[in-house]
């Protein structure tokens, strides 16, 4: 199987060669804001970029974000047990909180465990996703080791004449859901509109009482959420803009559990942003955001009821603000500098020591071109109120070779702070459960890099390394101590063209995470629940009203433990697709995923969906 993914993905290279010939001029460039928090088409960034669009999704017709991102480079995830189960994401490597993920620019993810409910995240909100892999800290602060994942919901448009979108499906595991949104736009102003919900009847979540959920369920658990979202914005004449938007998910979780097997659970994020002139050469951007996660678990779920106390619950609140100018000092060289602030309060039935905290950070990029050389070098400091300050910083070099290649090099530090759970959470039966002494992952990073963006094609290989220190792992009494240190060895690929009907994508992960802690007896293991390899192909024909594709994904073997004692199988999974444009704006579409049935683990004892098929009925007219 190996050998054959190795194949195929020669023989794209060979195909989008062939694309590179049938160069599209009126194609529009892609534009990305992640990478340097400015927005600059895709084949000027000196970091490695994945951008997935509205059309991208629309065409693969994913589930989840987990079935949209799975297998692109860098990208692994663990499930515990299907749709809407929790689901964690290890980015080149590194731990499932070292990736910093933000909706329209506000920093999600659970003050108490530091990770994002991926699985709350409804896919028919996003417009698009930028991925950028490697540090961000020296932009971002905190979390930004393995990469940033930002997320876009969707939008209206100036100038929009009202338009109604609808989306509804059915599927294996009696899926229901359905989507239906609004937007529109004026000559200054736009907004969008969109509300919906997706039921499962699910599967056995986990299958053996020996394994991590400790108790013996064999039933069903189901998932059931509910989204809406709102959004909206005023661009003057002068050009000054405001927009805002909100997006909420609440949803119903069944797993299996001997203390707690029913959770409900809320997820909001909303975030406002003010952008103007100052001077020619000075732009200036306000910005205001709070992110809210609450789950309150219940032992089943007959135990709900208004006169019912959960058996448990967290609530996590994330205040932010961010001040950032952007400076023209001459053509081609462009300098931002701003001021961070965050602030995080958790709430528990199992009280935490402290209950709040707050960061401030200051940061500054410069970016200049100059001829075929382009420079990006960035610093920031951080001061949180409970692990003092941390400096972070990059510089990154890229050259354009006259024939179209781009060779790019980076070196980049960042740190992840420990979470709440790490530093406060309560004694349990008596024993220590946190360290309030911790302190906070640091890492390094080098990285080198070659690219091509010739027209409809594009490709890009990139290999580097990070080292972690400080690493946080568990004593013998399973209290938190930095006593690990990891290395990262990687190489990643990815190529893609859009040519005569056809949509070809590819994408290539070797890496080898490690444990590296001098004194540590699982030194030279791999981290847990990391495959080493990863590759994934789409491949889809438009065929006038109709089109078909299917993508192949491949995952290596991992570990579910450190001691690397505990071996999760690789597995390969093939999908197939297929869509009917039967009138403007209105497609049937159906899709049959892991068309083999593979049986596969990517958290040892809770199952993973078989063989599904779905059919889906929309109406995106095109804008």
């Amino acid at each position: 199987m190996k050998k054959t993914l190795l194949a195929l993905a020669l023989l794209s290279c060979v195909a989008a060669a062939h694309a590179a010939d049938q160069n599209d001029a009126g194609q529009l460039p892609t534009v990305v804001v992640t990478a340097t928090r400015t927005a600059m088409p895709v084949e000027q960034t000196l970091a490695p970029v994945t951008v997935l669009t509205r059309a991208d999704i629309e065409r693969l017709q994913p589930q989840s974000v987990q079935d949209l991102l799975a297998g692109l480079p860098g990208v692994a995830f663990a499930n515990a047990g299907g749709l809407g189960q929790q689901t964690s994401l290890f980015m080149r490597g590194t731990n499932s909180s070292h990736t910093l993920v933000l909706v329209d620019g506000v920093r999600i993810g659970t003050v108490g465990a530091g990770i994002p409910a991926f699985e709350q995240l409804p896919v028919e909100q996003i417009e698009r996703i930028e991925i950028v892999r490697g540090p961000r800290s020296s932009l971002y602060g905190s979390d930004a080791i393995g990469g940033v994942i930002q997320i876009f919901t969707r939008h209206g448009q100036p100038d929009e004449a009202l338009t109604p979108s609808v989306t509804v499906g059915v599927g294996s595991h009696r899926l229901a859901d359905g989507q239906f949104g609004l937007s529109g736009g004026s000559r200054n102003a736009w907004f969008n509109a969109s509300v919906g919900g997706q039921y499962t009847r699910g599967i056995n979540a986990c299958r053996s009482a020996a394994g991590g959920c400790f108790t013996n369920e064999p039933d069903d658990d189901g998932y059931r959420t509910y989204n809406g979202a709102l959004s909206g914005g005023y661009r003057w004449d002068n050009g000054t803009e405001l927009s805002a938007s909100v997006l909420k998910s609440k949803g119903d979780i069944e797993y299996d559990g001997s203390f707690q097997n029913y959770t409900r659970r809320s997820q909001q994020v909303a975030g406002a942003n003010l952008r103007f002139a100052v001077l020619d050469a000075w732009k200036m951007s306000l910005s205001a955001g709070q992110n809210i996660d609450r789950a309150d678990n219940y032992l089943n779920r007959a135990d709900l009821g208004a006169d019912m106390q959960p058996a448990g619950h967290l609530y996590s609140r994330r205040n932010q603000a961010s001040w950032q100018n952007d400076f023209t000092l001459a053509p081609g060289q462009l300098l931002s500098a701003g001021v961070d602030y965050q602030q995080e309060h958790a709430d528990s039935d199992t009280a935490y020591l402290r209950t709040k905290r707050d960061n401030t950070g200051v940061f500054a990029l410069y970016q200049g071109q100059f001829g075929p050389h382009e420079i990006q070098l960035s610093a920031r400091h951080d001061h949180n109120q409970q692990f003092g300050n941390h400096d972070t910083g990059s510089a990154a070099y890229g050259y354009g070779f006259e024939n179209g290649l781009k060779f790019t090099a980076s070196y980049g530090t960042a740190f992840h702070a420990p979470t709440f759970n790490d530093l406060y959470f309560p004694p349990f039966f008596g024993f220590a459960t946190a360290n309030p002494d911790l302190k906070p992952e640091k890492s390094r990073t080098a990285e080198i890099g070659l690219s091509a963006r010739p027209g409809v094609w594009n490709w890009a290989v990139n290999a580097y390394q990070t080292k972690v220190d400080d690493l946080i792992g568990y004593d013998a009494f399973f209290v938190p101590i930095n006593v690990s240190k990891a290395r990262i060895r990687g190489i990643e690929g990815q190529l893609g063209a859009d040519v005569d009907g056809w949509h070809l994508r590819g994408y290539l992960t070797f890496q080898q995470p490690e444990n590296r802690g001098e004194d540590d007896p699982n030194r030279d293991n791999l981290l847990a629940r990391r495959p080493k390899r990863i590759a994934r192909i789409d491949l889809d024909r438009d065929l006038g009203a109709f089109s078909i594709g299917g993508t192949v994904n491949s995952e290596g073997y991992r570990y579910d433990d450190a001691t690397n004692l505990q071996r999760l199988g690789g597995y390969t999974t093939v999908d197939l697709r297929a869509s009917w444009n039967f009138l403007p704006g209105w497609s049937l579409q159906g899709r049959v995923a892991n068309v083999f049935d593979h049986r596969y683990e990517t958290v040892r004892y809770y199952n993973q969906l078989g063989r599904t098929a779905y059919l889906t009925l929309r109406y995106s007219p095109a804008r």
